[in-house]
């Protein structure tokens, strides 16, 4: 028959069990080594009150303690060690099942949850190992500075993993982004592709290519810089986002006119979006030096921005040059006009003396 570890560590308990039931038995004592027999107490002929059993029950829990764990105790390194390893492989169990529920159900990639618990129940077996060692030594005071000690160099060595690893974490807890979001990290666009345990994957945006269309080049985020830097995401909310064409029209075009074209340009490029949202484009002006700017904006989709403001701006230079010379661009300019001064009368020149 073999022997699971839950069946090693109930025999363990109940042997610890047994050991601690020694102490009722007054004629076991004199049977474990480094311990004498204790002596017969004394026969009570009355029933003692409260305080006598309080007094009793404090005392026997003080000798037993002593016998146990007291600094001359043989037994004490035994429990120490016994106790420590029960109490952290209970922890553990606990702690990694709650984890890697959440984990399952939040992680983006199942092989993320995998390499976080290979990783947590290497850091856990190392912790245990090191811990277990101390308790042997049967020294409590030892083994709390030595546990403090050890978390403190450990934090230390491991920072920058233990920081990506959290701000992993943080990610899927938290979501300021998914997979498939188009962010700006780091001063960095990208659609994002992959969210690893270490790096956020994203698919550059520009960089070789201006405007905003993906260049296919792959960027590795390090997540421990994700703490460090703001994070822009265009569809943390909702989907879409808005956008804007600007066109600058001359002061004497037909604004009226002009403002229908625009609106109705930007409606038939994005009927579907509107269908979806139920904003309709609008129209924002301001006045230029050599002319008005209109400002027509609408709801776009991040990752399609680029090619749905380029349809938008071909349907406009076909409508205006229909309506050439009703509406017309305007083009920085300066007007110089001269006239005679015919109504100032010449300026007097005095004669030299």
């Amino acid at each position: 028959m073999t022997t699971t570890p839950r069946t090693l560590r109930r025999t363990v308990l109940v042997a610890l069990v047994a050991a601690l039931g020694l102490s009722f038995n007054t004629a076991a004592w004199g049977q474990i080594p480094g311990i004498t027999e204790p002596e017969p107490a004394a026969r009570v002929t009355e029933a003692p009150d409260a305080e006598a059993d309080l007094a009793g029950t404090e005392a026997w829990f003080l000798r037993t303690y002593q016998r146990f764990l007291g600094e001359g105790s043989p037994y004490r390194s035994l429990i120490l060690t016994i106790l420590t390893l029960v109490v952290l492989l209970r922890l553990k169990r606990y702690l990694g099942r709650r984890i890697e529920g959440t984990l399952k159900v939040r992680a983006f990639d199942p092989k993320n949850v995998q390499s976080f618990m290979s990783v947590w129940n290497g850091v856990w077996k190392y912790v245990i190992a090191v811990l277990v060692l101390m308790a042997m030594t049967g020294s409590l005071r030892l083994l709390g500075l030595t546990a403090g000690f050890f978390g403190m160099i450990l934090g230390w060595s491991l920072q920058q993993p233990v920081t990506g690893i959290a701000a992993w974490l943080m990610i899927l807890l938290k979501k300021p982004f998914r997979v498939g979001d188009r962010v700006v990290i780091a001063g960095i666009t990208g659609d994002v592709t992959g969210i690893t345990l270490t790096h956020v994957i994203l698919n550059q945006v520009g960089g070789s290519v201006s405007g905003e269309e993906r260049s296919g080049r792959g960027i590795l985020i390090p997540n421990a810089i994700l703490f460090q830097h703001i994070i822009i995401n265009y569809t943390l909310d909702q989907e879409f986002m808005l956008d804007e064409v600007p066109v600058r029209l001359t002061f004497d075009s037909d604004w009226e006119r002009a403002k229908v074209l625009l609106v109705e340009c930007a409606r038939k490029v994005t009927a579907d979006i509107i269908a979806r949202t139920g904003q309709d484009p609008f129209i924002r002006a301001e006045f230029l030096d050599w002319g008005v700017l209109i400002r027509l904006r609408y709801q776009t989709i991040p990752a399609r921005r680029q090619e749905i403001s380029t349809q938008v701006v071909e349907a406009i230079l076909l409508s205006i040059r229909k309506e050439f010379p009703r509406i017309r661009f305007a083009i920085p300019s300066t007007n110089i006009r001269y006239r005679p001064d015919t109504d100032v009368p010449a300026f007097p020149v005095e004669a030299n003396a």
